[in-house]
């Protein structure tokens, strides 16, 4: 079994975002930090150099590997938001219709910038996958 190698540090969430590239990057992380927060009720925290996350979860999947992952949470990457948002179910495909301009990735949707996407829809599949997640894996 291989070592989880992304974990939540206690680097500096407001330090990160100052450096996330464009004036229009920062704002808009700006904005993901305010709705990522509502949506959990928790602060942001950094979860490895590049996420910002938004509360946590103890996942343990059949294969024996387990960790520690953020409820929901973005990365300002250079070409692309990268928003972990998504449980990946079948059954919540559903939720992104309406979303917008998106790609989807392995375990998170990319967006070039909010205004992109409704940020209802981005609301809405907060709140379903965090009660998926939260009545499937416990929560810290």
């Amino acid at each position: 079994m291989g070592k989880v190698k992304t974990t939540f540090t206690k680097e500096d969430v407001a330090a990160f975002i100052e450096n996330a590239g464009t004036e229009k990057k920062r704002n808009d992380s700006l904005v993901l930090l305010q709705l990522m927060e509502a949506a959990t009720g928790e602060k942001a925290e950094m979860f490895g150099p590049t996420i910002v996350g938004f509360g946590k979860y103890h996942y343990k999947y059949p294969t024996g590997h387990e960790g520690v992952a953020p409820l929901v949470g973005f990365s300002p990457r250079k070409a692309a938001f990268s928003l972990y948002v998504f449980t990946g179910a079948d059954e919540h495909r559903h939720l992104l219709e309406g979303l917008g301009k998106y790609k989807m990735g392995k375990a998170c949707i990319y967006v070039n910038k909010l205004s992109d996407i409704n940020l209802d829809v981005l609301q809405n599949l907060m709140k379903e996958s965090i009660a998926f997640i939260s009545d499937k894996y416990i929560r810290l």
